[in-house]
């Protein structure tokens, strides 16, 4: 399976603006030259040879480190297709499925506290869904329930199609699979997987999933530029680049822009709006521990296969695949072995990759989904290739110049 076919198959078909501008620091090359604006020159050539092909004016980046050196955030492009206001640090994205963690953390806290087990059957907490009643919730966030995936059915693309403002229930988009046969309990992904574990949160909290994410997660982090739409703050969609369908199953919005909120569509499988600095501070508590006892951070890094799905121990050259509860387990073919996930919606993709040996995480996001080729994961290694570039070097820590404010 090549890179390309992982993140193609993560595809789903109290925010506070800044108070001016950051001040970043930059690493500077032997030449003077920062490391900074090497990876500007990554992005801006990343936009010019794809923005037209992938429809999308704006690329991000942001790399953070686990030890006291300065995060880097670079930024290349404009808020809409065609021009405008420049894009930068402060802007806000559709992050997608990488909105799946949260939920399986979710559950797995709730684990931790007697309220459910993960070998909990779907039966015990959805039993209005017979026909997967022996469904585990192991299989659920592992992707091995054999459950159909709602983005996948022509009903649910015409309607989103139609009318991409359409507030959809949990109900309404649990009908475009209601009644479809269950498949083989191997790995295949689905979304639907998710709506069923976002619904057993809120049984066994006897709470809203925004809340429980609020209260379990988002604020205990300060991740004060992170919401689920539509409980997010008036200005939201003015941080938000433009987000660009390019998907042909959505021919009357084809490299069209799409509604910056209307993400009721995705909810618990991909619903969630963030900035990357708030990405990449939910990414550090997520691979560092700091939101699972040590049993609960096993289940979450426990992977299957990919290709076979059969558990694996982990990813190898021969099986470079692995899938955990939310989360990706990769051999990179620049950056190596990698924890890694690309969420994406109709108009937005968000990519992490984290470097388990040295901490270190990379955030990438662009506005427009994925068209028939995606290269993000390939940007990830450009920046990657950079940075170490950079430090073999080991060049010293200047400042950088201010970026505009929003």
């Amino acid at each position: 399976m090549a890179l390309a076919a992982v993140t193609a198959a993560l595809v789903p078909g109290m925010m506070v603006s800044g108070s001016g501008p950051a001040v970043a620091h930059a690493v500077v090359e032997p030449s003077g030259r920062s490391v900074t604006a090497s990876l500007r020159d990554d992005l801006e050539e990343y936009l010019d040879d794809r923005g037209a092909k992938d429809h999308f004016s704006a690329v991000s980046l942001r790399v953070t480190y686990a030890d006291q050196r300065p995060d880097i955030s670079v930024d290349a492009g404009t808020f809409r297709y065609g021009g405008g206001r420049p894009v930068n640090s402060e802007a806000l994205w559709q992050i997608g499925s990488n909105t799946k963690a949260f939920t399986s953390v979710l559950l797995l806290q709730l684990e931790a506290e007697g309220k459910l087990s993960m070998r909990d059957k779907l039966g015990k907490w959805l039993p209005e869904y017979p026909a997967w009643g022996d469904v585990t919730i192991t299989q659920l966030l592992s992707m091995t329930s054999g459950i159909p995936n709602y983005t996948e059915q022509r009903a649910f693309l015409r309607d989103f199609d139609a009318r991409p403002s359409t507030r959809f229930t949990l109900e309404r988009l649990m009908s475009y699979v209601e009644g479809l046969p269950l498949g083989p309990a191997t790995y295949e992904y689905s979304n639907t997987n998710y709506l069923l574990a976002q619904m057993i949160v809120e049984r066994a909290s006897h709470d809203t999933y925004v809340e429980q994410l609020a209260e379990r997660i988002i604020e205990p982090l300060g991740m004060n530029d992170t919401c689920l739409p539509p409980y997010c703050p008036p200005g939201t969609a003015s941080r938000m680049p433009a987000p660009y369908s390019t998907h042909a199953d959505l021919p009357k919005h084809l490299n069209k822009s799409v509604p910056p909120l209307a993400l009721s569509w995705a909810q618990g499988a991909g619903g969630l709006v963030s900035s990357l600095e708030d990405m990449t501070t939910w990414d550090r508590a997520l691979y560092s521990g700091q939101l699972l006892p040590p049993a609960q951070q096993r289940e979450l890094e426990s992977l299957v296969s990919m290709t076979t799905g059969k558990p694996i121990e982990s990813v190898t050259a021969d099986d470079p695949f692995g899938f955990g509860l939310g989360l990706v387990k990769i051999i990179h073919p620049v950056a190596g072995t990698v924890w890694f996930y690309e969420g994406a919606t109709y108009g937005n993709r968000v990519l992490h990759m984290y470097f388990p040996e040295t901490g270190m995480i990379i955030a990438l996001a662009v506005n427009s989904a994925v068209g028939e080729e995606d290269t993000l994961p390939d940007l990830a290694g450009t920046v990657y290739e950079t940075l170490s570039a950079q430090e073999a070097t080991g060049s010293p820590l200047a400042p950088a110049a201010p970026e505009p404010a929003a």
